[in-house]
């Protein structure tokens, strides 16, 4: 069987920045367990397996050092480059556990770029409760919050805890026993905290802790940036049809842009670059 393990770097065209991937190409799908393992030696926060190696429509499945993930931004738009460089220019059709996810791939001044329309984007309120919880384990107080964008679970494909932030200082000081929080978003279905700041209507500064994948904090995340986007047009929080840019990794070294532009309906567009490791 025809197979290829590469590593991107996604969200950035510096293999030193942006978000690691595993991108994982062959004829058919290894087993379960072999992908975890696969995904566990790689180590980064996502590996990405994609079956058959052409063709229109393609299977495409996530795994994290610890366990399968039903949909993941960042390997998905590294995926995409990888499959532009290979096979081309394109939109790509990729079956995800949640849904068909296409990816379209095209070239700017050399450089492919790639853009991933999410499925259907959903949210919902969470209680205080449980923001007192969470605050508590992030060992930040209550009036840290932007209540202009109040505390929400949001959807792109997984579940995510958005919680703004009303400085960039607070947003800097992230510190939390993982065991802790990995139990918590255990519990309650979330796969990743999405903390943001603000700083413009077209800026996003933000941090996602991912414990639940076996990772501290995760560079840059497309799932959360379309769950981030279709929250702020549901619940009436921006301007629609709009665009925005989010900057994550920033305190880790690893420099992420996440270009989201949110139609009137519909899924959300997560767009970025991706430069493969060597």
């Amino acid at each position: 069987m025809s197979e290829q393990l590469y590593r991107l770097a996604a969200f950035s065209t510096d293999p030193t920045k942006g978000n690691p991937a595993g991108v994982w190409i062959g004829d058919a799908l290894p087993d379960n367990k072999t992908m975890q393992s696969i995904a566990a030696e790689v180590g980064y926060s996502e590996t990405a397996f994609i079956a058959p190696a052409s063709g229109e429509i393609r299977t495409i499945r996530y795994y994290s050092p610890l366990v399968e993930i039903n949909f993941c931004g960042h390997a998905t738009i590294a995926s995409a480059v990888m499959l532009g460089r290979l096979s081309g220019i394109g939109t790509y059709q990729l079956d995800t556990l949640v849904g068909r996810v296409p990816v379209k791939v095209h070239s700017v001044d050399g450089q492919i770029q790639a853009a991933l329309t999410s499925v259907e984007p959903a949210h919902k309120p969470i209680t205080e409760q449980l923001v007192e919880e969470v605050l508590a384990l992030l060992q930040w107080p209550s009036d840290a919050l932007d209540l202009t964008i109040p505390p929400a679970l949001a959807y792109g494909g997984v579940w995510h805890l958005i919680l703004a932030v009303n400085s960039q200082y607070r947003l800097s000081q992230l510190d939390y026993d993982f065991e802790k929080l990995k139990s918590w978003m255990s519990r309650e279905g979330v796969t990743t905290l999405q903390l943001i700041f603000r700083e413009s209507d077209g800026l996003f500064h933000s941090r996602n802790p991912f414990p639940v994948g076996g990772v501290v904090e995760d560079p840059a995340t497309g799932a959360a940036a379309a769950a981030l986007g279709g929250y702020l047009r549901d619940a009436k929080l921006m301007d629609i049809p709009g665009k925005f840019l989010i900057k994550q990794g920033e305190t880790m070294g690893r420099v992420s842009l996440l270009q989201v532009e949110v139609p009137e309906q519909g899924g959300v567009i997560v767009a970025g670059t991706a430069v493969e490791i060597i």
